[in-house]
């Protein structure tokens, strides 16, 4: 998949700028060449004399301004608070990381009938990606941007299983928050410094991760997510933390409250997923209109089971019984997930590896 690289941290770290000595070198510089001295390297005469040219007055001046600019730099940096191993990290991204894009619409087409193939009952989601790959190809855009989702269905059928699977085609990293968990809001923003247990967030942590501008970050049973509350009482929301995030405005300047300086979080594709619409709140229903999904049937499965298989060199005395023990359960709603499936397979896999006792 084509990558090429762009600006992704928003400040310039502090151990990049000159120390005062360099600063009040060059305004040296500068001034020797407004008066009319142009040195070469190799003419040390008028060297001398232009530096003869450079009174007190002149140094004192340079070094006032060179520790002013200094101070400003190094304080609009943001970055004087970091740990050095905090700004090692950041250092390996200043200037930039890779974006991955869909050049032409013949790769979005395959990318979407790839994805489609493995799980048909998807095609809602699968087509809303395949548009939205189809005009980035015709934009030319530097960077493939996968617009808010919101996929409502049953447990099992596979929602985040496809998200994975759509990430796997166009080559991006994938990162999965648990919204039923309790800190379900740090797990998207981070946590502020100052906590014993601070870090930065699941998505931003992806991306310093890998390197890549727009991973897909998978926010499971959304609908789960509730509020906890710090130690100052403060209350943390993960629709608010979201909403940050989800808007391509506060998005593209977002501050980590963990590293405290800007990042530039436009690229993530935020694919969320819930088993209903109830207790999913309005704001996020209001920019992510949800896409209802089907229950799966038991030709899904066993069209899931037939190619799984296939891809895991299961034989064929091993897939029928994982098909005749779909059929047997059929009329069991817990048997027709993805979940029961996958363990099915996983089960008759082992199975088969198991060495043979004499």
């Amino acid at each position: 998949m084509p990558t090429t690289k762009l600006p992704f941290l928003l400040t310039r770290l502090d151990s990049d700028i000159p120390d005062v000595n360099d600063v009040s070198a060059r305004l040296r510089r500068h001034l020797m060449r407004l008066r009319g001295h142009e040195i070469g390297e190799s003419d040390l005469e008028a060297f001398h004399n232009a530096m003869q040219a450079i009174t007190d007055d002149d140094v004192d001046r340079f070094r006032a301004r060179a520790q002013v600019y200094v101070k400003r730099a190094r304080a609009a940096s943001g970055t004087a608070h970091l740990k050095p191993d905090e700004k090692a990290r950041l250092a390996e991204i200043k200037d930039g990381v890779r974006a991955v894009t869909v050049k032409t619409e013949s790769r979005a087409d395959e990318i979407a009938a790839e994805v489609h193939a493995q799980m048909p009952w998807m095609a809602p989601a699968t087509e809303v990606a395949w548009h939205a790959m189809r005009r980035c190809a015709q934009q030319g855009a530097p960077v493939f941007r996968l617009p808010p989702m919101l996929l409502v269905g049953p447990p099992g059928i596979g929602k985040s299983h496809w998200s994975r699977a759509l990430a796997a085609a166009l080559g991006v990293p994938t990162s999965l928050v648990d919204a039923a968990a309790e800190a379900a809001s740090f797990s998207v923003a981070g946590m502020q410094r100052g906590w014993a247990n601070a870090a930065p967030g699941k998505p931003l942590d992806t991306i310093l991760n890998h390197g890549v501008l727009n991973p897909l970050v998978i926010v499971d049973e959304v609908e789960k997510a509730g509020a906890v509350r710090d130690t100052s009482g403060t209350r943390h929301n993960l629709t608010e933390a979201l909403l940050a995030l989800l808007e391509p405005i506060s998005a593209a300047r977002w501050e980590c409250p963990f590293y405290r300086v800007p990042f530039d979080m436009s690229g993530i594709g935020w694919i969320m997923t819930a088993n209903s619409r109830g207790g999913l709140p309005e704001p996020l229903l209001s920019r992510c209109p949800p896409l209802m999904l089907p229950a799966l049937s038991l030709p899904d499965l066993i069209g899931f089971a037939e190619r799984e298989g296939a891809a895991r060199d299961l034989t064929a005395p091993a897939l029928e019984a994982v098909i005749e023990t779909l059929h047997q359960q059929r009329d069991r709603a817990d048997a027709l997930s993805l979940r029961v499936v996958q363990r099915m397979l996983d089960r008759a896999e082992q199975l088969e590896r198991r060495p043979v006792l004499n």
